[in-house]
């Protein structure tokens, strides 16, 4: 049964080990980013964990502003009480747990959470492979992103909270 739940620092390892199978060395966040943001976002950092075992994690921080700046890859502060908007800088499943739901189910996690916190929208950015599970999934294309992030392009997925 899968069980998704806030991320703890024992966590570290298995999240590190699930981004580095999931993603290329120049898109991978460090594990000192992932301690960053343990420490500093776990209100916004779940783990999906099955029979004991994280199979995958989506986390971010709370912004200002509607989309994601490069800038929040390293520096991370800790999130408003309330409103912004809730951006996801990573989700990922591992391989071997794909096509079972289990990034939808940590989605749905996320934002019912934002939405308990008044968040405006839940912003990310996606490979363009991505985009029709993103909106699937409620989001909308809002374009090309300015991210230069691991020297690829991303597009801006939007999903509004309060309309």
């Amino acid at each position: 049964m899968l069980k998704i739940r806030n991320v703890e620092l024992s966590d570290l390892p298995a999240v590190v080990a699930i981004e580095n199978l999931c993603f290329l060395k120049e898109e991978a966040a460090t594990g000192e980013a992932f301690e960053k943001r343990i420490q500093q976002i776990p209100d916004s950092f779940f783990v999906a964990e099955e029979d004991g075992r994280i199979v995958g994690f989506v986390n971010g921080p709370v912004i200002s502003q509607p989309f994601i700046t490069d800038d929040l890859f390293t520096e991370i502060r800790q999130n408003s009480a309330t409103g912004g908007h809730q951006c996801i800088l990573r989700i990922a499943v591992e391989p071997t747990s794909k096509n079972r739901g289990i990034a939808a189910a940590l989605l749905a996690h996320l934002e019912n959470s934002a939405r308990a916190k008044q968040r405006e929208t839940i912003t990310l950015t996606c490979k363009k492979q991505l985009i029709s599970f993103y909106e699937k999934q409620g989001y909308t294309n809002e374009g090309a992103s300015e991210s230069e992030h691991g020297g690829v392009t991303w597009y801006n997925m939007v999903k509004r909270l309060i309309i």
